[in-house]
């Protein structure tokens, strides 16, 4: 009986630090103004994108899913305007494997729309494989996509004044490692039949993403856009479902048990988004709506410097 009090007590002890700590939960209390302003959200229609678009369309706020496939978005935007009684919620198709899409959709929206205040990079999946252009696939679809994107829409966000590019990284970022002279030549970020392999890949965009923001910052000082990069947590997604059955099995117990709802998962981003003063905080890595010091690859100038030369080639801009 003693053994059995024991192990209860060990279980209940180590739920309660996992849920206080790794599985933490945090709440967004930004509350600036959004109503009449412009939203574009990469992978909107799932998942944390989903949860984000719909707390900002219930504050008033013109949500642009973009999403690859129309039917799932279209679901998702009834839903979304069901919910939150907007009609101010639309699609415009993208596909971050293909930097064909990418332009394409930057062209019909700036086409179409008059401003935009804010970008949230959200799209992201755990996965081999390649892209339309020939690039790994989690490279392509988690950084190179979103780095085209938010170039080719950088004007019209320094237009709107304010602007912010929320990009959603994670710590797995601190697995990651970024030669950028070798992406140049392999154009990906490492490749395997085995989903462990894969995943050190989803490491290394990961870090992709915080060398982005890194970077990214510092060009645009002197501008009124600022941008940040989140770990939303570990959160109850479809990002894992290129993963083996077997896995599955094991993981989605634990998942149902600790992992963050989307909603949870979506506090970060909004707190980014949302949260008035934090514009000196520009380039910074956020967690648990806090920002938080990174290791020393995740805000190495050089390597940020040179990643983003090599992505500005792989995407034809140089």
């Amino acid at each position: 009986m003693f053994h059995l009090l024991l192990l209860a007590a060990v279980v209940l002890g180590g739920y309660v630090f996992l849920t206080k700590t790794l599985f933490k939960r945090s709440k967004c209390k930004g509350n600036a103004a959004i109503a009449g302003k412009t939203v574009v959200i990469t992978g909107g229609n799932t998942g944390i994108g989903k949860a984000t678009a719909l707390h900002l369309a219930r504050k008033g706020a013109r949500v642009i899913l973009a999403c690859r496939n129309r039917d799932k978005a279209e679901l998702a935007i009834a839903d979304i305007r069901e919910e939150t009684g907007s009609t101010d919620v639309l699609f415009i198709q993208l596909d971050l494997a293909s930097l064909k899409s990418v332009r394409c959709f930057t062209e019909r929206f700036l086409k179409t729309e008059s401003r935009l205040d804010l970008l949230i990079n959200n799209a992201g999946l755990v996965a081999d494989g390649r892209t339309e252009d020939g690039f790994g696939i989690e490279f392509g679809v988690n950084h190179l996509g979103h780095f085209l994107l938010t170039y080719l829409l950088m004007e019209r966000l320094k237009e709107a004044g304010g602007g912010r590019v929320v990009t959603l990284s994670s710590m797995a970022y601190r697995w990651g490692h970024v030669d950028p002279e070798a992406l140049a030549v392999n154009r990906h970020l490492g490749t395997g039949r085995y989903s462990w392999q894969f995943f050190h890949a989803y490491c290394n965009s990961k870090l992709c993403n915080m060398l982005f923001t890194h970077e990214l910052a510092k060009r645009l000082k002197g501008s009124n856009v600022t941008c940040y990069s989140v770990h939303p947590g570990v959160v109850r997604t479809g990002l894992s479902r290129n993963v083996s059955l077997w896995q599955k099995v094991f993981i989605e117990p634990i998942a149902r048990l600790l992992f963050l709802d989307p909603e949870a998962g979506a506090q970060t981003t909004l707190h980014c988004s949302l949260q008035e003063g934090i514009e000196p905080l520009s380039g910074r890595y956020f967690s648990c709506c806090a920002v938080e010091d990174v290791t020393p690859r995740g805000r190495d100038d050089g390597v940020a410097r040179k990643l983003w030369d090599v992505s500005e080639r792989l995407c034809g801009l140089s």
